[in-house]
């Protein structure tokens, strides 16, 4: 896949995932947009490394469900290390 076909696809799974997660990433739909980005890739590369072969082949609805997928691993990892610490009284 070309590496604008992959921007193409990270921002919409990034939309897609900021829809679907409870608490949206830091940075609004920016924010989300540049996670989706990354998440295509690593939702491309586990897919590949869990299932064995290259799902992402085109811009199609299975491309589309792994980079949402992946978006969401790292929306999910990003809140965990960026929510505020809450103080024991």
């Amino acid at each position: 896949m070309s590496i604008v076909a992959w921007i193409v696809v990270g921002l919409l799974a990034g939309l897609i995932a900021n829809i679907i997660f409870p608490r949206p990433a830091k940075g609004g739909w920016f924010g989300a947009m540049v996670l989706g980005i990354a998440g295509a890739v690593v939702g491309g590369f586990l897919a590949a490394v869990l299932i064995g072969q290259d799902l992402i082949t085109g811009v199609n609805l299975t491309t589309m469900m792994i980079s949402v997928v992946g978006a969401l691993i790292l929306l999910v990892a990003y809140n965990a290390i960026a929510r505020p610490k809450t103080r024991a009284s």
